[in-house]
């Protein structure tokens, strides 16, 4: 009996060698489970926004990745996209508004209507603009009747700390408004009839700039490369060093003092309000007597109108009839400059909102996403119907919780 236990064992042991030697499976990782989201875009309604969050390119990646894709018809007309295009792409092209919103996933340029909110589903993701200084109280009540998630893309981080969408279309607006500005001088518009720039033996064109960000930074490469003479103003003086290291040559700046800024503009040929604000209206460092003294057919573009204005004569204009004329100065106060060029706007939005959706999906889905995504945190306002923003609940007086509070108790 024995003997015959120890030959088995000793066969079990030989059996067991044998398939050490043998090819074996490959132990793998278990991988985190994908989650396919349903996106869906609607035509914007309002007639100053053009862009369109996701370019064809951008919609064709995500549907090989498993997502579904569905658009509102003339979507992209604004921004010179077909809905030929989007369906080549792997869209599905709807031919109503109501179609489109029973999507799990709203992706937007402008936010919602009240009017579109009401075609929302209960629990849906929202993702799009914020813009804080317009909206009504009721915007967000009822939102959060609906129990979404909204998350505005302008609020959104990268792994650096920097709000990429915001950067994108403070980059196009610098660029913009300097040829903007080249624009009004022009004879054509009933300018002063100067060359932007100057040439060999004629003074160079005068610009003030006002703020020292990336809309400041931009405007003030695009004049000098055009040969214009520049003069920055700003506050903060860590900018203005920053500005002058990213041009890489010495520029006039100055700290936003009356005096001295009353006098630069007494001379200048164009101004640009570039001044930025984190909350609420821009603060006004231009005065109505500055303007009265300015030089007639001089140029003011206030890019800063999209929260207000920094220049005290600023009013709000369209694209349709972008230009007024006060003191004889020139005044171009269009907010949302970058829909101007809105297939270039189109394309730096959905460089950035695309990688977003794609993250998400490779999450698992959005709660994970949030919750290992810090850059998403900062975009989230509210959260399965709570508003998680402090600043929203204490302008409008409405309760709010901590997004890491909800986020635990998931």
């Amino acid at each position: 009996k024995t003997s015959t236990t120890m030959s088995t064992t000793s066969d079990d042991l030989l059996k067991s060698l044998a398939q050490g030697f043998m090819p074996q499976e490959e132990m793998l990782e278990v991988a985190r489970k994908k989650s396919s989201l349903q996106i869906g875009i609607p035509k914007e309604t309002s007639i100053q926004e053009k862009r369109i969050p996701l370019v064809p390119d951008a919609v064709a990646v995500l549907i090989n990745n498993g997502h579904e894709v569905i658009i509102e018809t003339g979507a992209g007309e604004g921004s010179s996209f077909t809905d030929k295009d989007y369906s080549e792409a792997g869209a599905q092209v709807v031919f109503t508004t109501e179609e489109v919103y029973k999507a799990n996933m709203i992706l937007k340029v402008e936010p919602p209507t009240l009017q579109e909110i009401d075609l929302m589903q209960q629990g849906q993701l929202l993702i799009s603009a914020l813009q804080l200084p317009i909206q009504p109280k009721n915007f967000l009540k009822k939102l959060i009747s609906k129990k979404v998630t909204a998350i505005a893309f302008d609020y959104i981080k990268d792994p650096e700390g920097i709000l990429p969408i915001v950067s994108a279309m403070s980059e196009i607006a610098g660029n913009a408004s300097i040829l903007i500005a080249a624009e009004y001088l022009s004879t054509l518009h009933k300018g002063q009839g100067q060359l932007f720039g100057g040439i060999s033996g004629v003074s160079p064109t005068e610009v003030v700039i006002i703020g020292a960000g990336t809309v400041g930074e931009f405007a003030a490469k695009s004049a000098l490369g055009l040969g214009a003479t520049v003069k920055v103003f700003d506050n903060n003086t860590h900018k203005l060093r920053r500005l002058q290291s990213m041009l890489g040559q010495r520029i006039f700046t100055s700290i936003i003092q009356p005096k001295v800024l009353e006098k630069a503009l007494k001379t200048a040929d164009v101004v640009i309000g570039a001044l930025g604000s984190p909350f609420g209206r821009t603060p006004i460092v231009v005065t109505e007597e500055m303007v009265s003294q300015m030089k007639d057919f001089s140029v003011i573009v206030d890019v800063s109108i999209d929260k207000g204005g920094c220049i005290e004569t600023s009013e709000v204009t369209s694209h349709d009839a972008p230009i007024f004329s006060k003191y004889g100065v020139i005044h171009y106060c269009v907010p949302n400059i970058a829909s101007r060029v809105a297939r270039t706007a189109s394309y730096a939005l959905s460089n950035v909102i695309t990688p977003t959706i794609m993250d998400t999906g490779e999450f698992g889905g959005l709660e994970t996403m949030i919750k290992s995504y810090q850059g998403i945190q900062n975009g989230v306002y509210i959260y399965k119907g709570v508003l998680t923003n402090k600043y929203l609940a204490e302008t409008f007086s409405l309760p709010y919780k901590d997004i890491n509070l909800l986020l635990m108790a998931m």
